[in-house]
């Protein structure tokens, strides 16, 4: 068994692998032994900054073991067929999962593969078209292939997580995701890898259907019984998993209006921030400009305002923030980064709180009112834009003071803004929480209080509205046959935790199933 050893080092000397085994032999590791990096982050409490390593130790005829890890192969063109909607995080992995315990996966994605899916991506950037089907949420890969990747999570179940970060690298990601505190792997690689996980899943006998909704489910006595595809097509249908993403409001309205339980559910609600990625390194680093082999750096805020919490969410350095409206007449925004993470700008959610005394004060029972309430702000954020992707706008500091900005900063928001009073969109109980975090991160952070940086209006996305109920068995309470999953059911949050979910929603059918198969 390897023993660990810890070092830290200056940023440069982290890259060179001599200096490394260097400090590990001052640090107790005999010349004779060698040495494997488990993990790696970035010590940016004080001057210097510094990178963390834990380092593997093997002595005299041990080694690191090589990277052997493949997933599970097998025929199942011929098996029992089981129904996936929704190809992201959570319908892939549960697929995958499928295929290892003999089953068929059949996964239905309503957009398109991810390189027809660019086309509507640059028609939402350039020309303001919203494609209800083929958008930044909905197509192969679902909504993570365009949120650049982002894999930490705080799922304690470590050795689910070391299993989806393998199978990611055996698909195309760098290895670095296995040791790194925070991995990313990057919008731009991300395609290729889903691309890879699709021609697998199909070599082994399961199918993707593109172009494919879901419009309609039929149940009997309680359980599944048929599915309607694209309003026409009606299938027999036993088990369906449902990993549709936390923004496909159909699906909730085909279960409310068949009479299958949902409920409503805190979500949050607020704007995107966007700073030069030079200011956030400054703050960060403490330094004037940051040293080259340090990545743009990151933050991570929270501040209780009124017994509500607000909140950094889907922090991108170096990153863009993207339009992803998934139908006409709302503006939604998101943020992502390349893999170099080398944009001048660095965007995050700010978001605050949503619960029942916000969305439904007057009322209870009402499954879908956090859906209507995240409906509104979105529309009134298009209509203060001018009933386009062009969205309303605002520099920060003058948010805070109800200023109307004169002009905005460079923004990286392709559909382009335009200055708004943001209060105008926001309900009260979100902008006037907003304002006063925003001051209170500018004391946590000197220098991130400056009218430099700018607020794009909505961040409305960060989860879903509605939680569809499961039972321990990971199907519906009501309706056996149907199994809610991922971040669109309310029980993921992130690439990672929805890749869990899907995983293990596909070995409670195999479990259901065992005593027929």
């Amino acid at each position: 068994m390897p023993k660990f050893i810890d070092i830290a080092l200056l940023p440069h000397e982290a890259e060179d692998l001599s200096v490394i085994e260097q400090k590990l032999i001052n640090a107790g590791m005999a010349a004779d032994e060698r040495f494997e990096i488990h993990k790696r982050s970035i010590d940016a409490r004080k001057k210097p900054v510094l990178i963390r390593l834990r380092c593997s130790i093997f002595g005299k005829g041990e080694s690191p073991a090589e990277f052997n890890f493949e997933p599970v192969t097998k025929n199942v063109s011929g098996t029992p067929e089981v129904f996936i909607a929704g190809s992201g995080p959570c319908g892939l992995f549960a697929a995958l999962q499928l295929i290892e315990n003999g089953f068929k996966p059949i996964v239905l994605e309503r957009g398109k593969d991810v390189r027809a899916r660019r086309r509507d991506l640059a028609k939402l950037n350039k020309e303001h078209i919203v494609n209800p089907d083929s958008n930044y949420c909905f197509g192969e890969g679902g909504a993570g292939t365009h949120s650049d990747g982002k894999l930490y999570t705080r799922s304690k179940k470590r050795g689910s997580v070391d299993r989806i970060l393998k199978t990611l690298v055996y698909f195309g990601a760098s290895k670095d995701i296995l040791v790194d505190a925070h991995p990313h792997i990057g919008t731009n690689k991300l395609p290729q890898i889903i691309t890879e996980i699709r021609n697998f899943i199909e070599s082994c006998g399961g199918e993707i259907r593109f172009g494919t909704r879901l419009t309609d489910v039929d149940t009997v006595g309680g359980a599944m019984r048929k599915i309607q595809l694209n309003h026409s097509e009606w299938l027999p249908c036993k088990q369906l998993i449902l990993a549709t993403g936390h923004s496909a409001r159909d699906i909730f309205h085909i279960l409310h209006r068949r009479g299958i339980l949902i409920e409503a559910k805190p979500f949050a609600l607020g704007v995107r921030v966007e700073h030069p990625q030079e200011i956030i390194d400054q703050i960060q680093y403490n330094c004037d400009v940051r040293s080259p082999h340090l990545p743009p750096a990151s933050y991570n805020l929270v501040q209780q305002v009124k017994n509500r919490g607000v909140y950094s969410f889907c922090m991108c350095p170096g990153g863009i923030i993207a339009p992803c409206a998934t139908a006409p007449g709302e503006i939604v925004t998101n943020g992502w980064s390349p893999s170099k993470r080398n944009n001048p700008f660095a965007n995050s959610g700010l978001v605050v709180s949503i619960d029942e005394s916000l969305f439904d004060p007057k009322s209870t029972g009402n499954s879908l009112a956090a859906l209507e309430y995240q409906q509104k702000v979105e529309a009134s954020a298009w209509n203060l834009g001018g009933k386009t992707q062009t969205a309303p706008a605002q520099r920060l500091v003058d948010f805070v003071h109800k200023k109307t900005s004169g002009n905005l900063p460079k923004c990286s928001y392709q559909p382009g803004i335009q200055s708004a009073e943001l209060r105008e969109c926001l309900p009260e109980e979100v902008s006037f929480r907003l304002q006063e975090a925003l001051k209170a991160f500018g004391k946590k952070m000197k220098g991130y209080y400056t009218n430099e940086a700018v607020l794009v209006a909505t961040e409305s996305r960060t989860s879903s509205p509605v939680r569809i109920p499961r039972n321990r068995d990971f199907c519906h309470v009501e309706v056996s046959g149907l199994y809610p999953a991922g971040e669109g059911a309310g029980y993921a949050g992130g690439i990672v935790s929805a890749a869990i979910d899907g995983q293990k929603v596909a070995e409670a059918i195999a479990i259901a199933a065992a005593p027929a198969f």
